[in-house]
């Protein structure tokens, strides 16, 4: 029985570094699974697109695909617009089933990835004291999914004992140059900032460009292309292709 086939499904972006870090990451997971099909695809702004995708694994014989989506919170996109995505690519075939899983979220193996990233900033810019951190994610209009964000900067600050805000990209206060200003008033001089994305962008070169502007010592780059983000994809996917398992199959 061939096991269903995996898409790594982004939400996409002009920025063609966008999509190469996607690439390089769907990459990655291919080469740790070399036994599934594993295909990158996007949501919007980049292409394929998830029915594009679709199209090509059915052609290829696949029935039964699962969708991992590459985002950070449950917010709209993965509330609304990954739910319609794939119910769009399954009415496209007669026969398949594509099963969506769980959003990555904010997984304690990040934590280290952002910890990585932030020393890369800090070598880069020859910083060697820190009194205070921001952790910049995109921003939602879900206050559900920036609580979320919070909750992750609290948690990173706890790490390494530092004074940490959250900040928003858009759609949601305070934006990165805010947060350091914040903290700067508070008599703080060293603030780094962590990237909470997953690929560069229009949204992160903002949050560095605020940030900078407003004092920060350092600003770390997003998450990019890792092993740790794979496999918690790899583990979303495993849920999922058990859900695409009928039920009488798995007491029979």
């Amino acid at each position: 029985m061939t096991a269903p086939a995996l898409v790594v499904l982004a939400h996409g972006s002009r920025d063609p570094r966008s999509a190469a870090t996607i690439t390089a990451l769907t990459e990655i997971v291919a080469c740790m699974r070399p036994d599934l099909r594993v295909a990158p695809a996007f949501l919007d702004l980049s292409e394929p697109s998830l029915d594009q995708v679709v199209d090509r694994l059915v052609a290829e014989g696949h029935s039964e695909i699962v969708v991992v989506p590459l985002l950070l919170t449950q917010a709209y996109h993965a509330k609304v617009d990954v739910p319609q995505a794939a119910a769009a690519a399954e009415a496209r075939h007669a026969g398949i089933h594509v099963q969506v899983t769980d959003v990555l979220g904010i997984e304690q193996a990040f934590f280290q990835i952002l910890d990585e990233r932030l020393r890369e900033a800090l070598r880069a810019n020859r910083v060697r004291e820190l009194d205070g951190l921001v952790l910049a994610g995109a921003g939602s209009s879900d206050p559900i999914a920036n609580a979320a964000v919070a909750r992750a900067a609290r948690a990173w600050g706890n790490r390494h004992n530092l004074p940490t805000i959250a900040a928003f990209a858009s759609a949601a206060p305070p934006a990165a140059g805010e947060a350091v200003r914040a903290l700067r008033a508070d008599g703080r001089r060293h603030i780094a900032v962590g990237s909470l994305f997953l690929a560069p962008g229009f949204l992160p070169d903002r949050v560095k460009e605020l940030a900078l502007e407003a004092g920060a010592v350092a600003v770390a780059e997003p998450m990019g292309a890792h092993d740790e983000i794979a496999r918690v994809v790899l583990a979303r996917y495993a849920v999922g292709a058990v859900d695409l398992v009928p039920l009488e199959a798995m007491f029979a």
